[in-house]
């Protein structure tokens, strides 16, 4: 069987297309202030303290970290972000971004907004998923009681049976306009209720298509058999399997909290070992395709190349809807828009929220971005090669 040449990710000029030379430099700046350790730090703690007390900072907000990481405050004003990737063959996934209140009415005010993505989706094909995190619905604290197998209050109970209600809303909402929605994972200490939750909605609405995605973190020891466990489970029940691998994103709290709590950590001992499961688990779901639906969301090369190969290997289209790409907005375009170059499924998460309701998120990105090995770094110098490219072409 012929197998596709391998993508390359180092065609810049498709990688920046889409950028001018002014966004381009812009970027620069950017990525220039978040290589910065210091500099990252200082300026998460000024741009905290300026919202704290009320300084006017939105607008050089927008022009620089909010307006290289996220769409915009509001699903319209994203739209122009949605056009632009949709051009070069990206496609998006509206995601909002805010951290609730924890209370009741930020709860339904999340859910609300996740329903208005979902209707978005549902009239544009550049939309394909919409996603939500379990944590804006309801309380992680009674999810972690019942985890620990500790008992609820009627007032807790009352207060899960809303959360379970929201999911079941959300889930049922995609399922009826026809599109896909994304459940995002979570800390380890409350995910076994959240998988619960999950694959009660893959049992109700993905017998004939696969409408519910799961995120399996692979940063996690027991992922890998984990997701096997599901799949299985998916074939029993007779519903196809929805699975977004990611390696994690809560790596430091995880280890602490069990270090504090005296419990062995679910954290692989290394890197190798994630990255070493994230391609098993990839190969896993290639494998089983004809039962499990695929969402890669994965910025390091190797493990995209790997897919592109499987894809390959297997004689499948690169555009099979049951295989898709996904990286974040404002990061690693080199991978995003060569893989859609060559006619691969593409999705670009779009945070959006008010600015100051943002900051969480954006706050995490810096910091992630500086601490993952290479991350940031590597962004710098394909930016820097670019500038120098189009100076050469225009000497």
């Amino acid at each position: 069987m012929s197998v596709k040449p391998k993508i390359s990710f180092e065609n810049l000029e498709v990688a920046f297309a889409s950028k001018s030379d002014a966004e381009l430099k812009k970027m620069y700046y950017i990525f220039a202030t978040i290589n910065n350790n210091l500099a990252v730090s200082l300026g998460i703690k000024l741009a905290n303290l300026a919202f704290a007390l009320k300084l006017p900072i939105n607008g050089i907000m927008k022009r620089t970290m909010f307006g290289h990481f996220c769409g915009g405050e509001s699903i319209e004003d994203c739209e122009k972000s949605i056009k632009k990737l949709a051009e070069y063959g990206v496609k998006t996934i509206l995601d909002y971004s805010v951290e609730g209140k924890g209370d009741e009415n930020s709860f339904e005010a999340t859910k609300n907004e996740i329903l208005r993505t979902i209707e978005r989706s549902a009239e544009d094909p550049n939309i394909p998923f919409a996603v939500f995190k379990v944590t804006g619905l309801g309380d992680y604290q009674i999810m972690t009681k019942i985890q620990e197998g500790k008992k609820l209050s009627n007032e807790e109970e009352e207060a899960f049976q809303r959360l379970e209600k929201r999911v079941d809303e959300l889930c049922e909402a995609a399922y009826k306009v026809g599109t896909k929605i994304l459940i995002d994972a979570e800390d380890s200490w409350y995910q076994d209720i959240l998988d619960k939750l999950v694959y009660r909605a893959m049992e109700k609405y993905n017998k004939t298509s696969c409408v519910v995605y799961n995120t399996y973190q692979m940063y996690r020891h027991d992922m890998l058999q984990r997701l096997k466990d599901a799949h299985k489970t998916a074939l029993e029940k007779g519903y196809l399997l929805g699975a977004k691998l990611v390696r994690g994103a809560y790596m430091e709290k995880e280890r602490e909290r069990a270090l504090k709590n005296g419990y062995p950590s679910p954290i692989q001992p290394d890197k190798a070992s994630t990255d070493r499961d994230y391609n098993a688990a990839v190969k896993y779901c290639v494998d089983n395709i004809q039962t499990i639906n695929l969402v890669s969301g994965s910025h390091n090369e190797q493990s995209n190349l790997l897919l592109t190969e499987l894809i390959g290997e297997y004689g499948l289209a690169e555009n099979d809807e049951r295989v898709y790409f996904a990286q974040l907005y404002g990061m690693s375009d080199n991978i995003s828009f060569n893989l859609a170059d060559a006619g691969y499924n593409v999705v670009k998460y779009v945070p959006y929220g008010p600015v100051e309701k943002v900051m969480p998120y954006l706050s995490r990105r810096a910091e992630e971005n500086t601490s993952v090995a290479g991350q940031s770094s590597r962004e710098f110098e394909l930016i820097k090669k670019e500038l120098n490219r189009r100076r050469g072409n225009k000497n």
